[in-house]
């Protein structure tokens, strides 16, 4: 039994940001920290004060959290990058609103005071004297302290104030995991009401010290308590004024916080199994609890819990009879050709959910070179005339203005190539498309033909699967190639262009070239030809495509693993000398690695001979490494036991933040189940004689900081968690219990209602009878566990940080 927490993630737009270059413009791009550690970086929008970004994102973490907050930054080139401003929404706030936060936020100036970060460990105690009673306070250490100075480090000490008194600790140079073990006391006054204040300082020899938090106590609680040990959060300067918000512009966001209790798999088993008989059963259930779960869930969250569904189903290898039976329902209550899949239903969700997770390493091989030719051409393309930009031509001394002809003569050659070029592809794929994908498409087809059989609807089951394969599949990869990881940056405005009038062609061939798509933009009238011929093509492949038989299609499906763990490959730097020699980021290497279920390996390029670095099974920790170490915030650490049993690092250089967290994730996720995976440990190097983060001289001290094992980053490529997702859809369907009860009971009392049939042991028969049974057992499993219990009140005097 385990409590997860997750951020759902939607950085949509910003408006009205200040200029922060000498062009009168910006380019800005978001950082978001989970309590001060970047996780995300988005694109940067180059040449913009009202930037859109449209990312989404999702972040598993611990259930500790304190506060994520958006940075919008200004890139450039020469100097440092400028921070425009912040939003900061804190994890009571979003614990408030259980649909998540959405809307405007008004950016604030970022405080460097305000900037603080880290905890600090603390010993309080209350001791007898000669005269009256004395507080000691004993500070021992601290960690993840903010990085006040340039080399990526600080300078800290503490200044301990009570009762008008002020000690300090030493100062402990260029570390953000300092150790003290120093004591101070403290006369205690009877009745004083004064506040023992500790404040963390980083040291300046020129300017003023920077603040690096404070951790304020109740002398009074302290007294009652005696004594008080722990690691202690520390806090910004609370006593600034309040600075004016709206001057610096606005950021629109979306921020979902889901915390779930998930219990043991056997609690789960009656819900799983309920749903995978309504589903094997199809349409002959006599409850149809898919229908049912369809006709209570709301628009909005009817994408989440298509993805669910689908996901528990690929779980147990019923995917594609989970959306055979929603293509049945979708057939069954659509009378016009024209209409069909058109709607935001639950069989459109789940289809274009079923296309993220099983296809879209087929979509990156289909359609990834396409993207890069496009992105590296960088054509100007346009076929509106309204829109068409004249420009001058020629080489020098012989310029002369392009006519529009030309323009949209180019434009459509242009065009033309790219859609030849990806049909192409296309039909040449049948073979790499998954098995499961193929049998999907294959059932699709076949009940869109039997619902439609006449002539004149020849191109009915074809426009069925094209629906899903071209306009919510290739079409929106095509226009937002970011979002589908195609490409690590936003297109810029001329490539974006070329993107959506490619992505119109293949909607044009995907609509099988009917009149009513032709009408809607006569300009596309140029494309015409290859759009007839890729109608041809595109029918000849989609024939194909559902060819498989039932003896390949279980072979192949066999074959493919849904439920493999991550696998991730790509050029990463590795640091060369191995602990011996200095320790600077001149030392790595470019090599090609690649994770995989059994190892990381490396090689010199992506078609050499692969050499296995690390074991799975070996590895203990993987987390980033600080700044200062390597002179560079995109390092990582694997920290693993070789086959002597001996511990081993291996450090990695990523290119950046993204990329660095996606390293991260891939590496925590394939070793999470690993046994003694650590604790705790070393952010920084073994230099010399001694750790540069903690100054420790003990190369085997057992670490200065926790392990992030569970923070991790959401991918399309994810192993399935069938404890999760089960745990998804009992919530759900909690939630509209009510619902489903009024539904029961009008079924019940209709006049095709037949008396209520029991099985063994009393245990109703009637498939909606019994998942509200379910839903009430696992209800009652919840309150029993020892988290399902409301929390308690803490008597300590500041949450205990552990």
């Amino acid at each position: 039994m385990a409590k997860r927490s997750s951020l759902f993630i939607r950085i949509v737009e910003g408006k009205n940001l200040p200029a922060k270059d000498i062009t009168g413009s910006s380019d800005p791009y978001c950082i978001v920290k989970v309590d001060h550690e970047p996780i995300i970086r988005t694109a940067t929008v180059w040449k913009t004060l009202c930037p859109f970004w449209g990312e989404e994102y999702q972040v598993h973490l611990l259930p500790t959290f304190h506060s994520v907050a958006f940075y919008v930054m200004d890139e450039d080139a020469l100097s440092r990058d400028d921070v425009i401003g912040k939003v900061c929404l804190t994890r009571d706030t979003l614990a408030t609103h259980p649909k998540g936060f959405s809307g405007w936020a008004h950016l604030t100036e970022v405080d460097p005071d305000e900037e603080v970060q880290g905890e600090i460990h603390l010993r309080l105690e209350v001791v007898p004297g000669t005269r009256a009673c004395r507080l000691r306070c004993s500070v021992l250490e601290a960690r993840d302290l903010a990085p006040k100075d340039r080399n990526g480090a600080s300078d800290p000490f503490v200044r301990v104030r009570y009762n008008g008194r002020t000690q300090e600790t030493s100062i402990v140079k260029k570390s953000r995991y300092p150790r003290w073990n120093e004591t101070f006391e403290f006369e205690l006054e009877e009745g004083a009401a004064e506040a023992l204040c500790v404040e963390a300082w980083d040291w300046d020899l020129v300017s003023r010290n920077d603040f690096l938090g404070k951790v304020v106590f109740n002398v009074q609680r302290l007294r009652a308590a005696q004594q008080e040990e722990g690691w202690f959060r520390l806090q910004p300067d609370q006593s600034k004024s309040q600075r004016e918000e709206g001057n610096l512009g606005s950021l629109q966001l979306e921020v979902r916080l889901r915390d779930e209790m998930v219990l043991p798999s056997g609690c789960y088993q009656p819900l799983v199994q309920l749903l995978c008989r309504e589903v094997k059963l199809g349409t002959q259930s006599p409850g149809q609890l898919i229908l049912l779960i369809e006709e209570t869930t709301s628009t909005e969250c009817r994408q989440d819990v298509a993805t669910t569904l689908l996901k528990l189903f690929l779980g147990q290898g019923l995917a594609k009879d989970f959306l055979d039976l929603l293509f049945q329902l979708e057939l069954g209550r659509t009378s016009e050709a024209n209409t069909l899949f058109r709607s935001n239903s639950l069989a459109s969700k789940s289809m274009e959910s079923f296309l993220k997770v099983a296809g879209m390493r087929y979509l990156h091989g289909v359609l990834g070179p396409i993207i890069d030719r496009v992105f590296e051409e960088k054509k100007y393309v346009e076929l509106d005339p309204s829109k068409v930009e004249v420009k001058d031509v020629g080489c020098s001394g012989l310029h002369r203005p392009q006519t529009e002809a030309e323009v949209l003569e180019q434009s459509a050659q242009t065009l033309s190539a790219h859609l030849g070029a990806l049909l192409s592809s296309l039909s040449r794929s049948v073979r790499a498309c998954p098995a499961v994908v193929r049998a999907t498409f294959r059932q699709l087809f076949r009940r869109v033909r039997e619902r439609f059989p006449s002539a004149q609807d020849e191109n009915v089951p074809f426009i069925a699967v094209t629906s899903f394969l071209c306009l919510r599949f290739i079409s929106p990869a095509i226009m937002a190639p970011k979002l589908f990881h195609l490409r690590e940056r936003h297109a810029d405005a001329r490539t974006s262009r070329t993107l959506l009038l490619l992505a119109k062609a293949v909607q044009n061939v995907g609509n099988m070239d009917t009149p009513a798509s032709r009408a809607k933009e006569a300009w596309m009238e140029p494309l015409q030809p290859t759009v007839r011929q890729g109608v041809a093509q595109l029918k000849d492949f989609i024939t194909k495509l559902v060819d498989i038989q039932e003896k390949e299609e279980l072979d192949l499906q066999r074959a493919l693993s849904l439920q493999a763990p991550p696998v991730k490959e790509g050029p990463l730097f590795i640091h060369r000398t191995k602990g011996k020699g200095p320790l600077m980021s001149s030392s790595f290497k470019k090599l090609h690695f690649s994770l995989t279920t059994e190892a990381l390996s490396f090689a010199k390029t992506p078609s050499s001979k692969k050499s296995t670095l690390i074991k799975l099974a070996h590895i203990r920790a993987a987390e980033k490494v600080e700044e200062k170490s390597f002179s560079s915030s995109h390092v990582m650490q694997v920290i693993y036991t070789d086959d002597a049993g001996r511990s081993q690092t291996a450090y990695l250089q990523c290119k950046c933040v993204n990329e660095l967290n996606q390293w991260l994730s891939a590496l925590r996720k394939v070793s999470i189940n690993n046994t003694g995976l650590l604790g705790s440990y070393h952010p920084g190097v073994f230099r010399g004689d001694k750790w540069s983060c903690c100054h420790q001289r003990d190369k085997t001290d057992l670490g200065c900081d926790k392990t992030r094992s569970r923070v991790t980053l959401q991918e399309w490529n994810d192993p399935l968690d069938h404890d999760l997702e089960a745990q998804l859809i009992y919530r759900h369907l909690l939630g509209v219990e009510a619902t489903l009860r009024e539904k029961h009971r009008q079924l019940s009392a209709g006049p095709e209602a037949g008396p209520v049939l029991t099985g063994p042991g009393g245990a109703p028969e009637d498939p909606v009878a019994q998942l509200l049974q379910v839903l009430q057992d696992l209800q009652e499993a919840h309150r029993s566990s020892p988290a399902g219990s409301p929390p308690s009140e803490p008597s300590r005097v500041l949450e205990l940080q552990t």
